[in-house]
């Protein structure tokens, strides 16, 4: 990858259709459509690609019906993942092995049902499995369980191999990419500043910095939620699809108490990464012990054969979420030159392809394949919080 470094590199003089503050997943994949639709694109951050939210995503490409808006926004983008798949490298880790929602019960046997529904309605493939069927599919989950709901088109990817594969796709077609740099300000009028006093100049700026984006737009009701991921020795045919636990959906709904859920993830080198955990304000980057063991307690209920493995790394990281849920793209209240892109939480891996589709379709005046309304900014001002 080509990375831009010095002044030198980048004249003040120079100016830009468009500065992307922000390389993680979803600032790569807006520059690469940016560039793609032919605007001179300029990506600026202060640390390595993907070393934000997306270094420590799951990279779980997957359709959530939480809402009609958050069905529309990841089935779009998943679409786009799996068209894609046959491009992206080796080294992205791109797997379509489905997802198993496990019922532990006959009320969440019943949520399954009704997700088959919804999910068939909108002609996503996805069935539900009984007890049996189940555990032919996943031998090594708790016999107990009494079935789950299988999405076979979902897929799971490495989040930093993927932001850095689209920024070099971006590259190709002209995009500058500078790291090491620390942007102070969004002009109203088009372009940043630097935290030295550098002025670099753009027609729009799009405001992808995730967990960081409200120190740039002030009031932005964006929160930095912390979760745990803990990742294995290598053990493959363990676990052949993602798996997550139907209650999983009740315990991300929760906007304040801390929770944990049972989500397993296979690797393409047998791996097996785990999670997951929810945190609001705790701003540490310290493990916190008693979470992680109340999340592998959690996944042992479910994957008994998880008590016999061994761990060989725990992190944590922060995701940018916001209070309805969905994320903000589009221009910002504060300027139509400033552009939002931020705010996806757990799902900034899966849509991101489709965030940098919106934000290309509204720039050149276009209706993007699907509503943008959900999601545009604007909402902001009918009472979804405050932004200045």
């Amino acid at each position: 990858m080509r990375e831009t470094h010095s002044v030198g590199d980048c004249p003040l003089s120079e100016s830009f259709d468009i500065i992307i503050v922000g390389a993680g997943i979803v600032g790569a994949a807006c520059a690469e459509a940016c560039a793609e639709a032919g605007h001179k694109v300029l990506v600026l951050d202060r640390g390595p690609v993907g070393a934000g939210s997306t270094g420590a995503a799951m990279g779980h490409i997957v359709v959530m019906d939480d809402s009609a808006e958050q069905l529309a926004l990841t089935h779009y983008s998943r679409r786009l993942w799996n068209e894609r798949a046959t491009e992206l490298p080796a080294d992205v880790e791109y797997q379509q092995c489905g997802t198993l929602w496990v019922a532990a019960d006959e009320e969440e046997m019943r949520a399954v049902r009704g997700k088959v529904a919804v999910f068939q309605k909108e002609g996503i493939q996805a069935e539900a499995v009984d007890a049996a069927e189940l555990h032919t599919l996943e031998p090594a989950l708790n016999s107990e369980l009494v079935g789950g709901l299988l999405v076979p088109e979902d897929a799971v990817l490495y989040p930093p191999t993927a932001a850095r594969f689209l920024l070099e796709q971006a590259q190709a077609r002209g995009t500058a990419l500078r790291l090491g740099v620390t942007v102070q300000t969004l002009l109203p009028g088009g372009g940043v500043t630097l935290s030295d006093g550098e002025t670099l100049s753009a027609g729009l700026v799009v405001n992808a910095a995730g967990c960081a984006a409200p120190l740039l737009s002030a009031g932005l009701p964006v929160q930095r939620r912390k979760g745990h991921l803990l990742i294995t020795d290598r053990y493959p045919g363990t676990v052949r699809h993602q798996l997550v636990e139907l209650g999983y959906l009740k315990s991300a709904s929760g906007v304040v108490t801390d929770s944990v859920a049972f989500n397993v993830q296979p690797r393409a080198n047998g791996q097996l990464l785990i999670g997951s955990s929810r945190q609001y304000g705790n701003e540490s980057r310290a493990i916190d012990p008693d979470i992680l063991q109340r999340m592998l307690k959690r996944a042992r209920r479910y994957l008994p054969e998880l008590g016999r493995l061994s761990a060989i790394r725990t992190w944590v990281g922060f995701r940018p979420a916001t209070p309805d849920k969905q994320p903000f793209i589009g221009p910002s209240l504060a300027s139509d030159r400033i552009w939002l892109a931020t705010g996806h939480e757990g799902l900034g891996v899966t849509t991101s392809l489709a965030t940098a589709r919106i934000i290309v379709d509204l720039i050149a005046g276009r209706r993007p394949d699907i509503p943008a309304e959900p999601y545009l900014p604007a909402r902001l001002a009918n009472g979804e919080g405050t932004h200045a």
